[in-house]
């Protein structure tokens, strides 16, 4: 379980095939996460994405990605700057909301923008997803806990949320480098997704 507080920008700076039609080994330089207290099989948050280190030294670590998750996620596949956040231990603060690191798509940037002193983020979300999503509810872009300010349904299926983003966000992640036309990792609101499957039990056991 992470959190979807970024600890820390680091850099993918090797990828390697694993073998025709199989996945990809990636060096990862961590930037500022400390890996001191992060050991071989612990999980570490890639752009939203839960990854497990098969090799961990001072300042970098590998992990290896199936080709079903590169298939489900973007920014796994190319050396670049990649957000990072270390598996949440139960004593650590709570500071964004409970995020699991499985990607449920991958949505389309439509605004970035700035608004005064912030910018705004509007990311259009497919149709399987639209529907998790609520007006001050919580959503997951790149691993990066945000708060929905607006939620647009659209005719043709899907909708696109609204989303200020203040200076820190954007020097502390790398949402910064975001421009209409990009594709972003999207994991909905964990207990959004266990509501539902509640009420669709309760309206079952009705009929």
């Amino acid at each position: 379980m992470f959190t979807g507080i970024v600890a820390a920008v680091g850099r993918i700076e090797r990828v390697d095939p694993l073998g025709e039609g199989a996945g990809l080994r990636l060096t990862v330089e961590a930037g500022g996460l400390g890996l001191q207290d992060v050991a071989v099989g612990d999980s570490i948050s890639i752009q939203g994405a839960c990854m497990t280190a098969i090799s961990v030294d001072a300042t970098r670590f590998v992990v290896e990605v199936s080709r079903e998750s590169l298939s489900k996620t973007v920014g796994l596949d190319a050396p670049g700057e990649v957000n990072l956040e270390k598996a949440l231990r139960l004593a650590d603060r709570l500071g964004g909301h409970l995020v699991s690191g499985h990607v449920d798509g991958i949505g389309e940037v439509a605004v970035f923008e700035p608004v005064g002193e912030s910018w705004r983020l509007d990311v259009r979300v497919p149709a399987p997803l639209s529907r998790y999503l609520a007006y001050k509810g919580s959503v997951t872009i790149d691993g990066t806990s945000l708060t929905v300010n607006r939620v647009t349904d659209l005719p043709g299926g899907g909708c696109d949320v609204s989303i200020n983003l203040i200076p820190h966000t954007i020097q502390a992640t790398t949402l910064k480098r975001l421009a209409p036309g990009a594709k972003v990792n999207l994991e909905i609101d964990l207990i959004a997704r266990y509501v539902e499957r509640m009420l669709g039990d309760a309206r079952a056991s009705v009929r």
